[in-house]
C-alpha cells in the first residue's frame, strides 16, 4: 500500500492528505471542500508559494511572468491549457514577478517567461523562453520527470 501524498490545496492553502488511487477523481479539500485540482494555473503570492513548494508532493510547475512581457501573454493560452493536461499529476503555478519581486530574486529569475520545475521542495529544472503549445509544455515537463 502507498502513503498518501500531501496536496496543498489552491483555495485555502490546507496541506491535504489524498491516496494516489483518489488522484484522478477530482478530491475535494477536507477543509474549504473545494476541488483540489481545477484544471487552471494557480496564481501564487509569495507565502502560497513557499506552501505549494514546500508542502506539496506532486511537482510544481512555476511560470515566473510579468504583465508587460508580450512573450509571457503569448505563452499564457498555452500554460493555461497545459494545467488541465498535467493535473493531477503537476500543479501548475503563475507567479507575477512585478508583484513578488523577492521571489523573482530570491530564485534569480533574470528573463521572463521563465519555468521552473520544483520537485520535493527544491528545483529540478529551468526553461526560459516561451514555449509555443500545451503539448510543448506537458512534453518538457514529462521529459525531466522520467
Amino acid at each position: 500500500m502507498t502513503e498518501p501524498l500531501h496536496i496543498v490545496c489552491p483555495h485555502c492553502h490546507t496541506t491535504n492528505r489524498v491516496a494516489v488511487a483518489d488522484l484522478s477523481s477530482l478530491p475535494d479539500c477536507g477543509k474549504c471542500h473545494q476541488p483540489l485540482f481545477t484544471g487552471h494555473p494557480l496564481a501564487l503570492d509569495e507565502a502560497g508559494f513557499d506552501r505549494h513548494i514546500g508542502r506539496s508532493q506532486i511537482p510544481v510547475l512555476v511560470d515566473f511572468w510579468a504583465p508587460w512581457c508580450g512573450p509571457c501573454r503569448m505563452m499564457a493560452p498555452a500554460f493555461e491549457q497545459a494545467a488541465a493536461q498535467l493535473e493531477p499529476r503537476v500543479r501548475l503555478v503563475k507567479v507575477n514577478t512585478e508583484d513578488e519581486q523577492n521571489l523573482a530574486a530570491r530564485f534569480n529569475i533574470r528573463s521572463i517567461p521563465t519555468l521552473a520545475l520544483f520537485q520535493g521542495g527544491r528545483e529540478v529544472a529551468r526553461q526560459a523562453g516561451a514555449m509555443r503549445s500545451a503539448a510543448d509544455i506537458a512534453r518538457w515537463v514529462q521529459s525531466v520527470l522520467r
